[in-house]
Order: C-alpha cells, then structure tokens, then sequence
C-alpha cells in the first residue's frame, strides 16, 4: 500500500512538472540543477496536496540523527533539522514547538563549503492542521547565522510547510513537516 502511494505520488508530480512545462507560465523546473522556480501560488497550491515530501521528488533528503552530524557520511555541521540538498543549495529546518509557539529556523547554504546566504528573502507558507494556511516572512539572524519566524499557533497535529526562497532573482524552495 505505502508503494502503491509512493508511486502515485511520483507519477502525480512528474505529471504536474510536464503539466507546468507545456503550459507557457512563469513556473519553471530544471533537472539538472535540481532548482525549481516556483509562484507563490503553485507553493501554496504544492502544500495544499495529500501527499507529503517523497523520497524521490529529485532531492536529497536527510533526517538527521541526534549527534547533530548528518547521516550521508560527510560529518557536516548539522542543526538537528530535515535536510533538502537542491542543486548547489543545502537547506535545514527546524521547528522547535515552545510555549509561545513554533520556533521555525531555516539555513540557507551554499556551495559544496555550504557558505552561508544571509542576503535572501525567505517567506514560510505554513498549512496549520486545521487545513487553513499563514505565510510567514523569516528574518536573518547575523549571530546565529539562520532565518527565523515565529508561528504563534499552538495546535496539535500536522504543520506543512513550504520555504519559498529568492536569492537575488534565483527561487530556492523545499517542503517540510513537523508535529505538535
């Protein structure tokens, strides 16, 4: 059955990247790179889908185990998020729920040194569990060296959430979810 739904889900989107390809808008996908350009409006319709981030979307994914290392064999520097490498991009949330909310931090790096890219406009659309959506501008923190929001919602269940990313002109964007 969960085959039977990965697979769907692979045929759904490879249809959707041919669907947006022939139809002349401004949304774009390059497989070479791995970046997608992406409306505002095909993110939120993106997060808005059943299924949730796959296995093979034609990214790298990571859990991160608990030693804040990644599990890929590098040793790189980890935050102890859900890792997307997209192209020359190495992307890391994390949702810390806290009294006050959802703490919500995002890296944005660079390059196989992963520099860091503290000049981008980070924007968080968030689907709550109850279905309805928020979007959230993230500020860049210079100390800690991440993007940061928070999500003032405190309800249980399910937040997907999809980063939209513009660093100067170039759209870098991943889907995550966590739980409260």
């Amino acid at each position: 059955m969960k085959l039977l739904k990965t697979n769907f889900v692979v045929l759904g989107s490879v249809g959707l990247l041919f669907l947006g390809a022939c139809s002349g808008s401004n949304q774009v996908a390059n497989s070479e790179s791995g970046t997608a350009s992406t409306t505002e409006t095909a993110a939120k319709s993106e997060i808005t889908a059943k299924d949730n981030h796959s296995e093979s979307d034609g990214h790298f994914h990571n859990q991160n185990n608990a030693q804040g290392h990644s599990e890929d064999g590098k040793g790189e520097h980890s935050h102890g998020g859900q890792v997307i490498e997209s192209g020359q991009y190495h992307l890391e949330f994390v949702a810390e729920p806290k009294d006050d909310g959802n703490h919500l931090d995002f890296y944005l790096k660079k390059g196989e040194k992963h520099d860091v890219v503290p000049d981008a406009k980070v924007t968080a659309q968030v689907q709550l569990p109850d279905g309805s959506q928020k979007s959230l501008p993230l500020t860049y923190e210079a100390k800690e060296q991440h993007y940061h929001a928070v999500l003032s919602e405190k309800a249980a269940g399910e937040y997907k959430v999809a980063i939209l990313s513009d660093i100067n002109g170039e759209k870098v964007n991943g889907r995550f979810t966590f739980k409260r």
